[in-house]
């Protein structure tokens, strides 16, 4: 044993062993610190939802809805993180008073193995009282729903008025509040309908943090067919009996209504009634007409109308009426 120990080659070759277990020794501490490198990732959750603490009595504006979370850390920790969601951003108002501030966004329940970034980092808000107002309802209707030939007679709101909560900044710049109906085109008949109601500034963008109360009424749109009145004119025609001498017409109705397509209604100046004067007897000088619909046009109302004759009678220059058409009988 002494002289293998005494042998130069044994401990040469004794050394190289050592060399080469030190090597390997080396070599495996140094995967092992590249394995653990390599576990680490990072990963962006967009759009989380933030969370704000603040007094209930007044009002905030300003958050945003969401903000971007960045992790970096344990890919199993990410992960978990990314998987469950269970953790919470938030900024929290409560101590603060009213007025403009730059406050942070804050984590919740997240690993302190993790780092994080939330983007964006910081937000201005503005705390303010708490207002609560009542404003009428402006109802509306687009009138291109309308069917050709038909219009809006009215408009009614049910409720008026409506409550609306808010920011004091917000409340003072409401200049309208609206509720719209919409719906197919073609609409010929009158209907009630429920309609979202909405506060709008003076240019009209719709003001955001407005809490209204309802926010939706009923809204009943009374819709007709177009129509015009019109002076009416009477024109006699064809000749009056034997007998009889007409000096002059007239009649109560001085109007009529027109209906149908606006186009065709306002070219109708007038409504010429038309009377046949052999309809006027000695016996009765009133004429009922039934008035014809205009060409182009759907209706017109009245559509019967009483037209009086002034009258000279000759009893001499009268015709006999015709005995077959009497009812008389000799006894």
């Amino acid at each position: 044993m002494d002289k293998m120990m005494d042998n130069r080659w044994f401990l040469r070759s004794t050394a190289l062993l050592l060399a080469f277990l030190l090597f390997f020794s080396v070599q495996a501490e140094d995967n092992s610190t590249g394995t653990t490198d390599n576990s680490r990732t990072s990963e962006v959750i967009e759009d989380v939802e933030l969370e704000v603490y603040h007094d209930n009595s007044l009002m905030v504006s300003g958050v945003p809805k969401t903000a971007d979370l960045h992790l970096n850390g344990p890919v199993s920790i990410v992960q978990t993180a990314r998987q469950l969601e269970d953790f919470t951003l938030f900024v929290d108002l409560r101590n603060l008073p009213m007025g403009e501030h730059q406050v942070p966004i804050q984590t919740e329940n997240l690993s302190e193995q993790l780092n994080i970034r939330v983007d964006p980092a910081f937000v201005n808000v503005v705390i303010e009282e708490r207002v609560s107002q009542e404003f009428r309802i402006d109802p509306e209707i687009n009138e291109r729903m309308l069917a050709e030939g038909f219009v809006l007679e009215s408009v009614a709101v049910n409720p008026e008025t409506v409550t609306v909560t808010g920011p004091k900044s917000m409340i003072d710049a409401i200049s309208f509040v609206k509720a719209t109906v919409s719906g197919e085109q073609g609409v010929k008949e009158s209907f009630t309908t429920g309609a979202r109601v909405r506060v709008l500034a003076e240019d009209l963008t719709k003001l955001e943090n407005a809490e209204i109360e309802p926010q939706e009424v009923e809204v009943d749109v009374n819709v007709v067919e177009y129509s015009k009145l019109v002076p009416v004119r009477l024109e006699p025609i064809g000749e009056a009996r034997p007998g009889i001498t007409i000096n002059d017409w007239g009649t109560a109705t001085e109007e009529v209504r027109i209906f149908g397509p606006k186009t065709v209604v306002d070219e109708i100046t007038e409504y010429v009634i038309e009377v046949e004067a052999s309809s006027v007897t000695a016996e009765d000088d009133t004429v009922e007409v039934e008035l014809e619909i205009p060409s182009g046009a759907s209706g017109v109302s009245p559509g019967q109308v009483s037209v009086e004759a002034e009258t000279v009678i000759d009893e001499a220059a009268l015709i006999p009426e015709d005995p077959e058409s009497t009812d008389d009988t000799t006894p």
